[in-house]
């Protein structure tokens, strides 16, 4: 199978850290979102990535529809839970996934007010998972399941902004921070991405364009783990 991809894309990563744990392999192409090639707007509908292409060469197209057939197509990773579990585990999911582009935002937030306002965002989200999370190294118990592959993006990508500007998005979230460990822990997130991906989310997320690029500006940590929300 193949993976139609942009880098630093939160949607691929989902799509990829899954066949990673699965130990699923395919291919990756590259292309540009600024100048998509015209064979790619004809298998994706919607004009985005992630696409994978099966091995009969089917199209599929967006990230909880693919990693859906994933589930189903491949031996799953919880083969054993109720239909009740597999819906809770899916709104978890989407609670992740719809969460992306607001972690996006925040990430490039070109101030502090900006900053603290779109992490205020985002805190929401994290403040819901640290009242769910147990005392289980995963979400679901001690084997990795669909919802840690989904706060795998988001985790994985707090983690780089941490180490590489002192700004913490999950702080004051003591279960979120040692989920967080558990799963960076693992290898699933380094494998679901390009080699030099810390490299190039840092050069985008990371710029002297970005807050969290300043680096002398970021020490002032009055608004790390905001959680004020304007929604």
């Amino acid at each position: 199978m193949k993976i139609v991809s942009f880098k630093i894309c939160p949607f691929v990563q989902r799509v990829t850290a899954l066949l990673a744990a699965k130990n699923i392999e395919y291919e990756l192409e590259y292309i540009s979102l600024s100048d998509k090639p015209q064979w790619f707007l004809d298998i994706s509908p919607n004009g985005q990535v992630p696409v994978l292409i099966t091995d009969d060469g089917t199209a599929l197209f967006e990230s909880d529809a693919i990693v859906e057939y994933l589930e189903e197509a491949y031996p799953a990773l919880q083969p054993d839970i109720s239909l009740e579990e597999k819906a809770t585990n899916r709104a978890w999911s989407y609670l992740a996934a719809k969460n992306y582009l607001v972690q996006c935002g925040a990430q490039r937030s070109p101030d502090a007010d900006t900053l603290s306002q779109r992490s205020g965002k985002l805190a929401v989200a994290f403040d819901r998972v640290e009242k769910k999370l147990g005392d289980t190294p995963f979400f679901g118990g001690d084997a990795i399941g669909m919802v840690d592959i989904a706060w795998l993006v988001l985790l994985h990508r707090a983690d780089i902004i941490e180490r590489r500007s002192g700004y913490d998005f999950l702080a004051g979230r003591p279960k979120l921070k040692n989920w967080q460990k558990r799963i960076l822990e693992t290898d699933i997130a380094k494998r679901s991405v390009a080699a030099d991906f810390e490299d190039a989310f840092s050069a985008f997320y990371l710029s002297d364009e970005t807050f969290l690029g300043r680096g002398g500006e970021v020490a002032d940590k009055r608004f790390a783990g905001a959680t004020d929300s304007c929604c």
